[in-house]
């Protein structure tokens, strides 16, 4: 099996190609100032994913941008703060600032000249339109959790993906590799429909998960490369 044989690439975009961690961290500044003693970044990080991933499961069709508000609220209850309905949204809305790491914009480039290219993204649409200027790409298909009516790991994800890709652009689930940093929202769910995978481990040189929860099951990885740049070398290797 080589990088080559498939049509079509889906990306998970935060975590993947935009860092979502330094941009979840900027963003909780004005809660992490009220605190006595400053916490350790990936203890912040992982109270995030933990919150994050509850507050998804609760309230599924909830926008992404509000959801992240009702996260905010958590965490401040949580360090027993307070915290503005304004402070609340603004984090709400924070996406957008979220920076994009820098092999994306030009590894994304690359790689469209080979294949046909769809993000499926536990965003919303509003907020993607910043990270996707960030990103420079023009994708053949954008598929948001907010047009789904629900959030990755559940797989009527994956099934909306698939429908979309077949009517839209022609292309069958076996033709199609999966490209994430996240375990549990994308390698656990994508391993049990039996999709093709590369990880982008972002977190190659760091302990723990970071701003992902914990995975719930058994996943696989085909490929693994520890950024955007690395994958997209291992294709042009391939191609010779």
């Amino acid at each position: 099996m080589k990088l080559s044989d498939f049509k079509m690439l889906t990306f998970d975009t935060y975590g993947t190609l935009i860092d979502w961690e330094s941009g979840i961290y900027n963003a909780l500044e004005p809660l992490l100032d009220k605190l006595p003693l400053r916490l350790n970044r990936d203890e912040v990080l992982e109270l995030f994913g933990e919150y994050e991933l509850q507050q998804q499961t609760e309230t599924p069709t909830q926008v992404y941008s509000s959801l992240l508000t009702e996260v905010s609220r958590s965490i401040a209850k949580k360090w027993q703060i307070k915290l503005s309905d304004e402070e609340a949204a603004e984090f709400g809305r924070s996406v957008k600032h979220w920076p994009a790491f820098e092999d994306s914009a030009e590894s994304l480039q690359y790689l469209r000249q080979h294949y046909l290219m769809a993000t499926v993204t536990n965003c919303d649409r509003i907020s993607y339109m910043g990270s996707n200027a960030r990103l420079e790409i023009e994708w053949d298909g954008i598929y948001t959790a907010q047009d789904i009516g629900c959030y990755k790991p559940n797989l009527r994800n994956f099934d909306y993906m698939f429908e979309r890709a077949r009517c839209e652009l022609g292309v069958l689930p076996h033709q199609i590799l999966h490209v994430a940093q996240s375990l549990t929202h994308d390698m656990v769910p994508a391993t049990s429909i039996g999709m093709t995978k590369v990880w982008i481990n972002r977190r190659h040189n760091a302990e723990g998960l970071g701003a992902t929860a914990a995975p719930q099951g058994d996943y696989s990885v085909e490929w693994e490369f520890n950024s955007m740049a690395d994958f997209a070398n291992a294709h042009r290797e391939e191609r010779g």
